[in-house]
């Protein structure tokens, strides 16, 4: 009775869990590379890290084929290995990275970008290399806008559809993720199953973005007290 809801409900959380741990980690390194790069090419390799957001999926999910297809190169290097990410579970992984990437990338940045510079020229005096620097000051004066973006690339990489169905396809238990779901019930007239999951993925949605709405607010408060408490000293 569950099982057509359980199953792509199933594929999509280690999808995402999976994705997001992999997006988090690149946007924070790209993020922090990008605001120490200076170099004539930094607005070109700029746009190459946002792209996929402007892109359509369709185009994201074409470009991944001539990729990681029998005649790409990366499905050549594959083959080497005896493997095809092509109608993997793990084709929906990538899919997941590549369009949550910019969104982590982007909102990471920016909060890197905000940390005050004389905060991180004093540890410099002080003898903290740019590794430590990065560890104890940069990224823990940042972190609520890491959280955000984390947040933020989680709900992206939910709802990813068009990219995941070119490269994974729609194989139940192993690559239907719920917006893959969602299409094909609706294709074969299921229209109670298709709402059921709609709301599913709406729920997961609103409850991430109500999480990270609730954390920002708190976290507001928590700052104006500090500041009252240090001006009463």
């Amino acid at each position: 009775m569950l099982e057509p809801f359980l199953l792509p409900l199933g594929v999509s959380i280690r999808t995402v869990l999976v994705a997001t741990v992999i997006t988090f980690s690149l946007g924070i390194a790209a993020a922090r590379m990008m605001v120490n790069y200076k170099g004539r090419f930094s607005s070109l390799i700029d746009g190459l890290f946002l792209l996929p957001i402007v892109l359509p999926p369709t185009v994201i999910g074409f470009g991944l084929l001539l990729l990681f297809g029998n005649r790409g190169p990366l499905g050549k290097l594959l083959a080497l290995f005896d493997t095809t990410l092509i109608f993997s579970w793990p084709a929906t992984v990538v899919t997941a990275v590549i369009v949550a990437f910019p969104l982590m990338y982007m909102t990471t940045r920016g909060g890197f970008e905000q940390v005050d510079p004389n905060l991180e020229n004093a540890a410099r005096t002080l003898g903290a290399g740019e590794w430590r620097l990065f560890w104890t000051v940069t990224l823990p004066l940042s972190w609520p806008t890491v959280l955000a973006a984390t947040i933020l690339s989680f709900t992206r990489a939910l709802g990813e559809f068009g990219a995941t169905l070119m490269l994974a396809g729609n194989l139940p238990g192993k690559t239907t993720t719920l917006p893959v779901a969602i299409y094909f019930r609706l294709q074969a007239g299921q229209m109670r199953d298709a709402l059921i999951l709609t709301v599913i993925v709406f729920l997961f949605a609103l409850a991430s973005l109500a999480l990270l709405a609730y954390w920002k607010k708190k976290a507001r408060q928590n700052g104006r007290g500090k500041q009252v408490a240090g001006n009463q000293r």
